[in-house]
Order: C-alpha cells, then structure tokens, then sequence
C-alpha cells in the first residue's frame, strides 16, 4: 500500500515505523523534520501535493486547525483519509465529520486516537497478554484500508459504524484522556471478567 504521512510529530513516527512494509512518503510544514522523519522511515519526504497524488491512503497527524487549509487544494478523489486526531474539550461537529466537507471525494475513518503515542511504537501493543482493540468509524472502504494497518500493528480491528459514529470515538477519547490527565486508569472502565 502507498501510505502519505502528512505531519512529522509522534503519531506519524510512532504508527509510520509500524508501517514500513508499506511504501510511505512523509510531509510536513517543515523541510528539516520533513526529511528526518522520512529518514528515520526510510521513506520519501514529498510536498503535500506530490505525496497525496501516488497515496492510496494518507495518516492525518496535523494539528486539527490545518486540516481545511492543508486539505481543500488538494485533489482528494478516492483516497483514504485516516484521522488519528483529537481535540480535547472541542465540542460542535466532529473532527472526522469536518475532514469529509473538506475533501468530500475522499473516504474517512476515525482510527488509532484512544491510546497514546507510545502505544503505537509497541510491538505488538498487547495489554494483560491481548491485543489492543482499535475501533474504526467511517466508510466501508476506509475501514477496511484501517483493518489492514490495524493488523499490521498487531492489534484487533474493531469496526464500529459509519461516519457518524466518529463523533463517539471523539468523545471517548476527550473522557479517556481527562481521566489519564487526572491519573486515573481509564482502562478499568472497559474491563470484563
């Protein structure tokens, strides 16, 4: 698969070294990160444009205040957006939501937002010996683009809904990390006998 990593932060490094089987191109705003991280991958570093043109599916790692600017000149048709992002205390239309106005050829899927960073950089991310489940909200055809890399990590795709379920996993995860932030174990809230 032709993967674009557009952002150069941890979540792009983190999930981008899981992917490396794949032919990745990096971008970011700048050139310097840009071509350490392509580096560090042994990917290409490209334009925004360039890298979304040969991407079957592109990471979106960017701060959510760039998506519009970053995704409405680009041509989009068919790919695969996947949004890792969070906003937390953000409130009004969802972030994925947003994204699909932006490039509405494309297809989104709400992926890899409910754990941190560091969860993404294990390998595999197992918990109490079971694999990390992975929710996934968005088109049917997205989904199962997120399934594969899912799997490529060593976690549990689990597919969720549509689209308009993203909005919940966007909530989950403003709740998972409030409770981190104050110190508390958010996982007990999901745990079975």
């Amino acid at each position: 698969m032709r993967i674009a990593l557009f952002g150069t932060g941890g979540m792009a490094s983190a999930l981008g070294s899981q992917w490396t089987r794949h032919d990745l191109t990096v971008s970011g705003r700048s050139p310097a990160r840009t071509a350490a991280l392509a580096t560090e991958l042994g990917a290409e570093a490209a334009s925004w444009a360039d890298a979304a043109a040969r991407a079957d599916a592109i990471l979106l790692a960017v701060p959510t205040t760039a998506l519009e600017a970053l995704l409405t000149p680009l041509d989009l048709a068919g790919k695969v957006l996947i949004d890792c992002t969070n906003t937390p205390g953000a409130t009004g239309e969802p972030v994925a939501a947003r994204i699909a106005e932006y490039a509405p050829r494309a297809s989104v899927v709400k992926a890899f937002n409910l754990a941190h960073v560091d969860v993404w950089r294990m390998t595999p991310p197992l918990f109490e010996g079971r694999p990390l489940g992975v929710p996934l909200c968005g088109t049917p055809d997205a989904v199962a683009v997120a399934t594969e890399l899912v799997r490529d990590l060593g976690g549990t795709p689990l597919p969720a809904g549509g689209l308009d379920r993203a909005a919940l996993l966007e909530a989950a995860a403003g709740l998972a990390i409030g409770l981190w932030f104050d110190g508390l174990d958010a996982r007990s809230m999901l745990m079975s006998a």
